[in-house]
């Protein structure tokens, strides 16, 4: 017999000697894994994009006003604020996100210098408080501008130290022959932001307008300048410099780009999280009696007490059960994706931008105590709300659906046994917002009840969907074999009228 070849290492043994890899880099040296500093980021940057929809929820709105008054007045100019300020701040976290496919690898230095960037970050909500509170007024728009130049800076500071330690780089760049050119053209895909919100935060002083224009673009700009690429492509064809561009895999804006499938759901369960916990906080906040109104007015009754906050409580349960099923069905679906792409990205900061209006359609349902004139306003304004932030994750599923075999599991492609159920898993809440809106519209003295029914109903509607899609599959199939025989025998009494035609 011959003797085991204790030379070479099973398959066995790769995890471990990786996982060994691991600790000698954690333990033995400076340089470190980036998991832990990752998830810190990410759960930051989602808490200060969700804090960003406070001013927005705790407007006030007084009972006798009409809401369509209000939105005109207060809450528009403040919604389209948020808007902004939302898809910046994950501007920033999608240039982090990938800024660290570049990077795998920290160091100390490092690591301080993303703290420095998460410091400027979390002052983000201030400077947004006072935008929304003081429109006409230039500093918190400069505020705001600033504080988006010094985060830029940071990261570009990030990339020229990465780059200058190269052991801290993929593989891909570190093999590379052309690291100059990638270090170039991440800067300046870098430094686009700040230098729009410096041009922002001058302007703020003479143009307000202007300075939102201009902030407006550090969202749309990457697109743009793509777009242009892409026509110049066209036209005179790709020159070497657009090669080497289509080699990095990263800072690209190809919407095929990949992203870290990781970061994309961590960064969403963040959001998801930190929407759910704002509501309990209003809970805390505005519905604890004081105590010496249930002394004087309810003579210690506690209970009767709390019973005027039950409208309240029921908006409470009604939006956590809306946000939690939502979170269903953002975790359904980045089970079955392999790969998130950066198109895929968008569409999901899209989404996440609705849910974290939740909080708005949480405060708006809650006045139903008060008996205004808002009830069917508010219903509208929440069913909005739930139809963009659903429609963008079935957005999500359909353009992973487009390149399927490279983002899919097999079992969610066309033909998939689990194709039909996400599909309607996916459609569910859209249809029903949608529905519940129109219904609302025509039967506006139910509208009330229709609202909390269909809070009550989607939850037992998700438990029997399974169900459903299985009958109406078979209902499918069967009025497809009844056509497809009906079919056959056509062909079958043509096949057999054929041979008398010669004859005739």
């Amino acid at each position: 017999m011959s003797a085991p070849r204790a030379t070479e290492p099973g398959p066995e043994s790769a995890p471990v000697r990786g996982r060994g890899m691991e600790l000698e880099l954690e333990l033995g040296s400076s340089t470190q894994t980036s998991h832990r500093l990752l998830a810190y980021s990410d759960a930051l940057l989602s808490i200060i994009a969700t804090v960003m929809i406070l001013p927005v929820a705790h407007t006030k709105i007084h009972p006798d006003q009409k809401l369509g008054e209000s939105v005109q007045q207060l809450l528009l100019a403040k919604i389209a604020v948020y808007l902004m300020t939302f898809l910046i701040v994950t501007v920033a976290w999608a240039a982090h996100v990938r800024l660290f496919q570049v990077i795998e690898l920290i160091d100390d230095v490092l690591a301080l210098l993303n703290l420095a960037c998460m410091m400027i970050i979390t002052f983000l909500p201030y400077t947004f408080s006072l935008m929304a509170s003081f429109p006409e007024v230039p500093f918190g728009i400069f505020l705001f501008s600033i504080c988006a130049v010094v985060i830029g800076l940071i990261q570009a500071v990030i990339v020229a130290y990465g780059f200058y330690h190269p052991h801290l780089l993929n593989q891909q760049i570190q093999v590379s022959e052309n690291q100059n050119f990638y270090k170039r053209h991440i800067l300046k895909i870098i430094l686009r932001g700040p230098i729009l919100c410096f041009l922002a935060a001058i302007c703020s002083f003479f143009f307000i307008p202007l300075s939102y224009v201009l902030l407006g673009l550090v969202i749309v700009f990457p697109h743009l300048t793509r777009f242009i690429t892409w026509c110049k492509t066209k036209t005179v064809g790709r020159r070497d410099e657009e090669e080497e561009h289509h080699s990095l895999e990263t800072f690209t804006f190809y919407l095929s780009e990949p992203l870290s499938k990781e970061r994309v759901e961590g960064f969403s369960d963040g959001v998801y999280a930190i929407v759910a916990t704002l509501l309990i906080l209003d809970i805390c906040e505005d519905n604890v009696p004081d105590p010496r109104e249930v002394e004087g007015k309810f003579h210690g009754s506690l209970l009767e007490a709390l019973s005027e906050y039950g409208p309240n409580y029921l908006a409470y349960f009604g939006s956590f059960v809306t946000i939690g099923l939502l979170w269903f069905v953002h975790h359904s679906l980045f089970l079955y994706v392999t790969k998130a792409t950066r198109l895929m990205g968008l569409l999901n900061i899209l989404s996440l931008a609705f849910i974290g209006g939740l909080p708005l359609a949480y405060q708006l349902t809650s006045e139903f105590a008060e008996k205004s004139h808002n009830e069917i306003e508010a219903i509208q304004v929440s069913c909005v709300i739930t139809f963009f932030a659903s429609i963008f994750q079935f957005a999500i599923w359909t353009t992973a659906l487009l390149h399927e075999r490279e983002t899919l599991h097999p079992f969610a492609r066309y033909g998939g046994k689990e194709h039909a159920f996400m599909f309607a898993k996916l459609a569910l809440y859209p249809c029903v917002s949608l529905g519940v809106f129109f219904l609302t519209c025509l039967l506006s003295e139910f509208s009330t009840a229709i609202f909390h029914l269909m809070q009550i109903v989607i939850p037992f509607a998700f438990l029997a969907l399974r169900i459903f899609v299985r009958i109406a599959l078979t209902v499918l199939r069967s009025v497809m074999s009844l056509s497809r025989r009906k079919v056959v025998l056509l062909e079958e009494e043509e096949a057999c009228l054929s041979p008398t035609e010669p004859l005739s």
